[in-house]
């Protein structure tokens, strides 16, 4: 049986938490935003590398990498954590978390350091703006948002006065610092983009 929800009300995690079917969705100030149908190859194949360099970095340290579905759920202000009170949901493509008391078994709890959404055709505007406020103003320090057709990737760092500045705009050809890591860690995009 097909669940029914309605799209016009204002739902929070604990109603999350039960809609028991195998479809995609994510809870923007308590309504919901279908995610589309399953990412291309092409996206897959950007996440997984990207994942697995970030991932490779990591290894030993404080901090963890998390690809989607993974559950993050963005506190308000007052950053009340019971399910009644949580009404964003994400589920970034890619997600690196550094304070590990953010995590349960539900996904994070509280903003990821560094967030990478990966722009399909269906969803250039949710990534490109709608996402990127939501991420500045819950204060995730780096926000990478690729450009799989273009072989490019835009940085934004929040600022002292929380507001993302551009790093940089990146092409294929380009090796990207992740700047949550001091430039320890730098990805070459010829790597990630190759087919």
């Amino acid at each position: 049986m097909e669940l029914q929800l309605d799209l016009t009300k204002r739902y929070n995690f604990a109603d999350y938490l039960t809609w028991a079917d195998d479809k995609r969705r994510e809870l923007i100030d308590g309504f919901i935003k279908m995610m589309t149908p399953a990412p291309s190859t092409n996206h897959q194949r950007i996440e997984i590398s990207l994942a697995r360099e970030i991932s490779w970095f990591l290894k030993k340290k404080k901090c963890e990498v998390f690809i989607a579905p993974f559950d993050v759920r963005l506190l308000n202000s007052g950053n009340e954590k019971e399910n009644e009170k949580i009404f964003t949901i994400v589920q970034p493509d890619i997600c690196v978390i550094c304070d590990r008391s953010k995590l349960d078994e539900k996904g994070c709890v509280g903003s990821p350091d560094m967030i990478v959404e990966i722009v399909s055709p269906s969803n250039t505007k949710h990534d490109t703006e709608d996402k990127f406020r939501l991420y500045e103003k819950h204060g995730v320090r780096e926000y990478w948002i690729v450009f799989p057709y273009e072989k490019t990737i835009n940085v934004f760092l929040l600022g002292d006065a929380g507001k993302y500045e551009i790093i940089g705009m990146y092409s294929n050809d380009s090796k990207v610092p992740v700047n949550i890591f001091n430039g320890e860690l730098v990805i070459d995009l010829e790597e990630i983009f190759e087919e």
